[in-house]
């Protein structure tokens, strides 16, 4: 096993293209100086409180647990905090080390849209230019967080090759990183990647689980028995589980299981057929094939669409630290619904998978467990898929109507523009 601040056991490292080693060198150099500045951490703080909105509430989910027997159920709602999703947390971060090295533009890559948004608005209130990549097929059923990527004055560019997902956005904007290094830094949105990035998304994320841990033993005076977070590279999950690392708590982590166990029908690392390799500039676990190369994802949520693990994560997963499942599309669906009927709130479909596993596994745990799940995100930005899912006729119904009505409206507005243009001719 190494030992090396780069490595997780023996996951992580730095393989890295030399025309961005300065890069990386300057960003860890600013990041070790920016951790220990007690004004870097006052201004952290005071925009994760008056504009993100933390700390973010653990809700007792009072009509679930009555149907799991009385166990007690809690749900951190990192939905609530601004721009829908914990993502905020490390791209504000990330923005103010950008600020610090005195680069005036941010890239980013997203899957389901949520770090993208996070980073344009981060962007924006700091006054930085934002480009985000994002896969084509990502663009296609995350359209709302697409347009609120360009309302914050983000460009957001389709990423076409490969997979058309997160995978392929993740290489995108690192080719794109490349190009520009003067200038820009690369807001990476997940714990994975080369060293520091792991490390600085852990800690900019670990506010999750220090903020839990408090509230719980405020609310129980115990810690919990276990907790639950979906896991696509693992940021929410690992900002959740680093506070109780050392504590007697279990955590588990749901993958997405996509359509069943087949190649290229998931995106199951640990719980399914990943192996481990060098990918991306790290080392981790990948969906991979014989030679080494990326394989074809599947999950009903962009987020955990992707074919790799953040490395500390994997490290955990290698130690029995941290134990792993597959949870089925259909199951994350059914979740989505049944915390809407009875908690009054859509969790993101990937905080939707976490969910399902907790219910699933509730009712063999003692009668009086206390079992928490990370809610990464709300569900508004799956509306294009959640809702064909659940009501397709209304949906289609809507969008054919909407469809006629802004066509209306255009041709109207030609009409009228053609019209004016007349009188300004005359």
């Amino acid at each position: 096993m190494r030992h090396d601040e780069r490595y997780f056991g023996d996951f992580g490292g730095r393989y890295i293209p030399e025309v961005l080693r300065p890069a990386f060198e300057e960003l860890e150099a600013v990041w070790n100086s920016a951790k220990v500045d007690p004004a870097f951490a006052a201004e952290l703080k005071r925009l994760s409180s008056s504009w993100v909105g933390r700390p973010t509430p653990l809700h007792f989910a009072q009509r679930l647990s009555a149907e799991l027997g009385g166990r007690r159920l809690y749900l951190k709602l990192e939905g609530l905090a601004h721009t829908g999703a914990h993502k905020i947390n490390n791209a504000l971060g990330q923005a103010l080390l950008a600020k610090r090295m005195g680069k005036r533009r941010l890239i980013a890559e997203t899957g389901a849209g949520q770090h993208g948004l996070a980073t344009a608005a981060s962007a924006a209130l700091l006054g930085l230019e934002c480009e985000v990549f994002m896969g084509e097929i990502d663009m296609a059923r995350q359209q709302p967080n697409v347009f609120g990527m360009r309302m914050y004055g983000a460009s957001v560019t389709a990423v076409k090759e490969g997979t058309r997902t997160l995978t392929d956005a993740v290489n995108a904007a690192m080719k794109n990183w490349t190009e520009r290094v003067s200038d820009t830094h690369y807001v990476l949105g997940s714990a994975l990647g080369p060293h520091p990035y792991p490390t600085i998304v852990r800690e900019f994320q670990s506010l999750i689980g220090s903020e839990l841990k408090s509230q719980i033993m405020d609310a129980e005076g115990r810690l919990p028995d276990r907790i639950y977070a979906c896991v696509g590279g693992g940021s929410n999950s690992i900002g959740t589980f680093s506070a109780f690392l050392g504590d007697s708590v279990e955590l588990v982590g749901a993958e997405a299981g996509g359509r069943g166990p087949a190649p290229g029908d998931n995106a199951a690392r640990v719980a399914g057929t990943g192996r481990v390799g060098i990918a991306q500039s790290y080392k981790s676990l990948f969906l991979q094939d014989d030679n080494g190369s990326l394989l074809a994802t599947h999950s009903v949520s962009a987020g955990l669409d992707y074919a790799g693990l953040g490395p500390q994560l994997a490290h955990l997963a290698a130690t029995g630290r941290v134990r792993f499942e597959a949870v089925l599309d259909d199951d994350a669906l059914k979740a989505v619904a049944r915390c809407a009927r009875f908690e009054g709130f859509m969790p993101a479909l990937e905080s939707a998978h976490a969910v399902a596993l907790a219910l699933k596994e509730a009712p063999a745990m003692p009668v009086d467990s206390i079992i928490v799940v990370t809610i990464s995100g709300r569900g508004d930005k799956d509306l294009f898929i959640t809702a064909p899912h659940f009501d397709r006729e209304a949906w289609l119904a809507f969008l054919e109507a909407e469809v006629t009505r802004l066509r209306g409206e255009a041709a109207r507005q030609d009409k009228e523009a053609a019209r004016q243009d007349k009188e300004a001719a005359r």
